[in-house]
């Protein structure tokens, strides 16, 4: 395949032009397994993949490592969630400018910025731990600036997924950017638990800053087609621009009002699963690493699951999802045993991935390119941004009533919002008109 076939769909489509109702009926088709694999025709996506793939497992493998020992310094399920509110409380705050970004720059090149930042932050943590010198207070540190490097680069990596495939193959990318995630999900940790009872969390921290190389790797022999250069406005006026046209449009609105809600008190149940894995299963960084490869497979469940929802059901499946996923939440913080933790994060994992992944396909479809890069933003606010405002609540509640008692109250807070979504869902059209 020629370079120009594979620049025809970004071209054959004007980057600020909605999608046209033939290509909405297209994008909402349920995709088959052999159809997800059409995505790698695509020059640019098979290398991005690639690249993505052996960096996201180290990028696993470092936050079970850096949870790991947090909590093996400290004892302290405050400090374990305080921690995860440092390392995303910044995208909470920056994403929106890290999405204004992303819709005025080359975002290969930006992400090729971010990303060498990332190997450098890895790299550090890695020497002080190898060299058994590292505090809490170096770790919170530089968790704070992975966070900041983050809130620019999800935004930029999510609205790079159009320039790569066009629109007629963005659903199955999303599909299976979701998948790749959480298949680095099930590897990654699993690799963790072992190697950090071998060796400790030492290897975890620069096995990452080396598995950098191959997303950097992959984004410089990319070759992405030239977007149509635009005007530089106020920035402030742009994020603002950004915030009226998401909040201006309903299905967008309710969507990321849902997810904000489940992932605040729902998703944080992720900082506390050392907590879990030591206190109430009695196990040791192997169970931890057991059960964040439970959660692993049971995202990965759910994104081939996302790939199968006919379009006239995404805007029912955010909600079912965060249904599913809050009562699933309350009986895993009611487990004692392993095994069934285990069996009980398949179906918890699986529908946090589906309303996490519906409503990313919702934006994907229904946002004009000219805001693409600051509704993704948006998203990113709403699922990364607000969980480390939930970890530190939970762990603040851990440290007060119990681990299980916090997570409990937690789902219950995200069952109630499903039920308001569901009483105050809209049925909007996908594609709304620009201002």
């Amino acid at each position: 395949m020629s370079e120009a076939e594979l620049e025809e769909p970004i071209a054959a489509t004007p980057p600020d032009e909605p999608p046209s109702e033939q290509e909405l009926e297209d994008l909402g088709r349920p995709a088959s397994a052999l159809a997800l694999l059409t995505v790698f025709r695509h020059r640019n996506y098979r290398l991005f993949f690639s690249g993505q793939l052996v960096s996201l497992m180290g990028t696993w493998m470092q936050s079970v490592a850096q949870a790991w020992l947090v909590y093996r310094l400290t004892h302290s399920p405050f400090l374990l969630g305080f921690t995860s509110f440092c390392a995303q409380v910044t995208v909470f705050f920056m994403a929106s400018f890290g999405g204004m970004i992303a819709d005025r720059v080359d975002r290969r090149k930006m992400l090729l910025v971010t990303q060498g930042l990332s190997m450098v932050q890895a790299a550090i943590l890695a020497g002080l731990t190898l060299a058994g010198v590292v505090q809490v207070w170096e770790v919170i540190v530089l968790a704070f600036g992975i966070g900041l490097i983050n809130s620019v680069d999800v935004p930029t990596r999510q609205a790079m997924t159009l320039d790569m495939v066009g629109r007629e193959d963005l659903r199955h990318a999303i599909a299976l950017n979701s998948m790749m995630f959480n298949l680095a999900r099930v590897i990654g940790p699993s690799i963790a638990g072992a190697l950090i009872a071998i060796a400790g969390e030492g290897p975890c921290f620069a096995l990452n800053a080396l598995s950098f190389g191959a997303v950097l790797t992959s984004l410089l022999l990319m070759e992405l087609p030239q977007r149509p250069r635009r005007l530089s406005g106020n920035p402030l006026r742009e994020i603002v621009a950004g915030y009226r046209y998401s909040f201006g449009t309903p299905r967008i609105r309710v969507a990321l009002m849902l997810v904000a809600v489940s992932s605040m008190f729902g998703a944080a149940y992720l900082s506390l699963l050392p907590a879990f894995a030591r206190d109430i299963l009695h196990g040791a960084s192997t169970s931890y690493g057991t059960l964040m490869t439970a959660v692993g497979i049971g995202a990965l469940i759910g994104a081939y699951g996302l790939s199968r929802i006919h379009e006239r059901w995404l805007t029912l499946a955010p909600i079912a999802a965060s249904a599913s996923f809050g009562t699933c939440l309350i009986l895993f913080a009611h487990s004692h045993v392993l095994w069934l933790s285990v069996l009980l994060l398949l179906p918890t994992a699986c529908s946090l991935m589906l309303l996490g992944g519906t409503t990313n396909t919702i934006i994907q479809i229904a946002a004009d390119e000219h805001y693409r890069g600051r509704v993704i933003s948006h998203y990113t606010q709403s699922f990364l941004g607000m969980m480390p405002w939930g970890a530190l609540l939970l762990g603040y509640l851990a440290s007060r009533i119990g681990i299980g008692e916090s997570v409990t109250i937690g789902g219950a807070i995200v069952i109630a919002s499903a039920a308001l979504a569901w009483f105050n869902r809209a049925r909007p059209q996908l594609a709304p008109t620009r201002e």
